[in-house]
């Protein structure tokens, strides 16, 4: 893959996210106690991960424990923190070489497991985990009567288009 996937990766990522934040910004009181808290867990977990993954690109520790946070924001907080760290992915990869791509990141899992990535890999990865916990959000939406927001690529491809 080259930069320009990527790039279009990060953005997917940023507008799928952004969508479904809405949707929760308008529906969220229409969820039973349980399924919302459900629900801030999921978006708090690909949060997480999405710092942590942040810290190993820039090779700085992230100092979080869990794949999760310590203490569940409120969904304000996240949306506002999501938007940044997707913001800071954009802007990652439109200054990521080629070659930066290629490079390999050492790090340790927050299990202390030492662990190797392309940076391209780290990418990827962080993109596809959204994808997953984003349809886990959707199930969730769905089951309490509330359509999620489309977020297809075929979607996001028809409104960069």
């Amino acid at each position: 893959m080259n930069t320009n996937s990527y790039s279009q990766l990060v953005r997917y990522q940023q507008w799928a996210s952004r969508g479904l934040y809405e949707v929760l910004d308008h529906h969220i009181d229409r969820l039973n106690a349980e399924d919302a808290a459900n629900l801030m867990r999921i978006l708090d977990h690909i949060f997480v991960v999405e710092r942590i993954f942040q810290h190993h690109l820039q090779g700085r520790p992230h100092g979080f424990r869990a794949a999760r946070s310590d203490a569940m924001p409120d969904m304000h907080r996240l949306a506002k923190d999501a938007m940044e760290v997707d913001d800071w992915y954009v802007s990652y990869v439109e200054n990521l070489s080629t070659q930066a791509v290629e490079q390999a990141v050492d790090f340790a899992y927050i299990n202390g497991t030492p662990a190797r990535m392309t940076r391209g890999e780290i990418l990827l990865h962080v993109c596809l985990h959204g994808t997953y916990h984003r349809g886990n959000a959707g199930v969730i939406l769905l089951k309490n009567n509330v359509m999620p927001n489309q977020d297809r690529m075929t979607d996001f491809l028809e409104t960069v288009a």
